[in-house]
């Protein structure tokens, strides 16, 4: 591990996580706020939501394929490029004029989509660029500092928002856009060649990989799961605090660091837990975990028994996002990782459009109790058919080994 902190190019990965996670993270904190304070804030949300994952549920395969096709700094680079620009027009019209809901609505939608591209393109050059011996303490170590940024974005967050007009914040966000655009710029990299072979690229070849290995699929789509709850409680947690619980504002940005601290709880212990489970009895405890968290956060009416619940679901979230990225990294071929990655958030964001659909109708009808049991039926649902496969496997192995004793 102490090779990994004095790599050069793990140091510039960092380091642009960490500006990322800090201005987009309180950009994004402040926007939903906003959005669900207009008139028909709540229905106008699910709508953005519902929107943007569909425009994901679109892009996300042809995002795989560009991954797995083209220099994937070249791609960082342009993404952040890009954020940079878009939220710098926002700061020119801030100090013009003053904002309007479309104004949300289109910063809302380019943040979500500069996760979209940001977040798989990272991954794929984490294992590209690093060795494989280096995965479990490589993905606990990014945990660890993204959930930093996140503590320090929701505790800005819960200063800045009823203070700071949105333009300033914005400026902060579009700083941290340039400044890990020059920390990617410093990383040493070279695209093989096999990669950028356009007949090697294929989505098909993607699909191939998962029809080949369905148990090991079936696996980490199930443990995508928790990903997926939390997306849906990105919509439901601002309605739950205002509605249900009568919060301030700030109580959002409290959440968000405690959220951050259970994560990086997680990011902290996970490699020692995978070490003494292994990878996949540790992502079926944090999945186990993670449902029975989220079926029981609606009962819970005081704030600070509610941000005790945030804490163990942001645990059992990571943890399963850490030991997933390190089960992935081991099991999937770098050249193909884009498009098998993809394949499983195309079929997670379809899960997430019903799921919008479903949640806008019953939060619009007063019915969030309704959102919330469907989350609990849905990782209930995961943690069992995950146990299953598990204990499935397990046998298998040990027939195997009394066969060859």
């Amino acid at each position: 591990m102490k090779a990994l902190y004095k790599d050069r190019r793990f140091q510039a990965v960092v380091a642009a996580n960490v500006l990322s996670s800090i201005g987009s993270g309180i950009t994004m904190l402040a926007i939903p706020l906003l959005l669900v304070a207009s008139p028909d804030g709540n229905k106008l949300f699910g709508v953005i939501m519902l929107m943007m994952t569909v425009i994901s549920f679109v892009a996300t395969p042809y995002i795989g394929v560009l991954i797995d096709r083209m220099s994937r700094k070249k791609m960082l680079l342009t993404v952040e490029l890009i954020g940079f620009i878009t939220v710098m027009l926002f700061v020119i019209v801030g100090f013009m004029t003053d904002y309007s809901t479309i104004h949300y609505i289109i910063l809302y939608g380019t943040g979500n989509l500069y996760y979209t591209f940001f977040y798989p393109t990272i991954f794929a050059l984490n294992q590209e660029v690093f060795s494989k011996d280096a995965f479990q303490s490589l993905n606990s170590i990014m945990e660890i500092q993204g959930q930093l940024s996140s503590m320090l974005a929701g505790a800005l967050a819960s200063l800045v928002i009823t203070r700071w007009s949105l333009q300033w914040i914005l400026i902060v966000d579009a700083a941290t856009y340039i400044a890990a655009f020059l920390f990617l710029l410093s990383i040493p990299y070279k695209q093989s060649r096999e990669r950028s072979d356009k007949k090697h690229t294929a989505m098909k070849e993607g699909l191939a990989f998962i029809k080949e290995n369905r148990s090991v699929s079936i696996f980490l789509l199930l443990s995508f799961m928790p990903f997926v709850a939390v997306m849906m409680t990105n919509y439901l947690f601002p309605i739950y605090l205002t509605q249900e619980l009568n919060a301030s504002p700030a109580a959002y940005g409290i959440e968000s660091a405690v959220y951050g601290f259970g994560a990086l709880t997680a990011g902290i212990f996970i490699v020692s837990i995978m070490k003494r489970t292994g990878t996949e009895l540790a992502i079926m405890l944090n999945i186990s975990l993670f449902a029975l968290g989220i079926s029981i956060i609606f009962f819970m009416k005081l704030l600070p028994i509610y941000f005790s619940i945030v804490f163990f679901l942001a645990f059992a979230n990571a943890g399963t996002r850490v030991a997933r990225n390190t089960f992935m990294m081991q099991k999937i071929p770098n050249t193909i990782v884009g498009r098998v990655d993809s394949c499983f958030r195309f079929i997670t964001l379809g899960i997430r459009i019903l799921l919008i659909f479903f949640f806008t109708y019953v939060t619009t009808n007063d019915h969030i109790g309704l959102a919330f049991s469907g989350l609990s039926l849905l990782l209930l649902s995961s943690a069992g058919a995950g146990w299953i496969l598990y204990k499935r496997k397990q046998r298998k192995q040990s027939a195997l080994l009394k066969s060859v004793l």
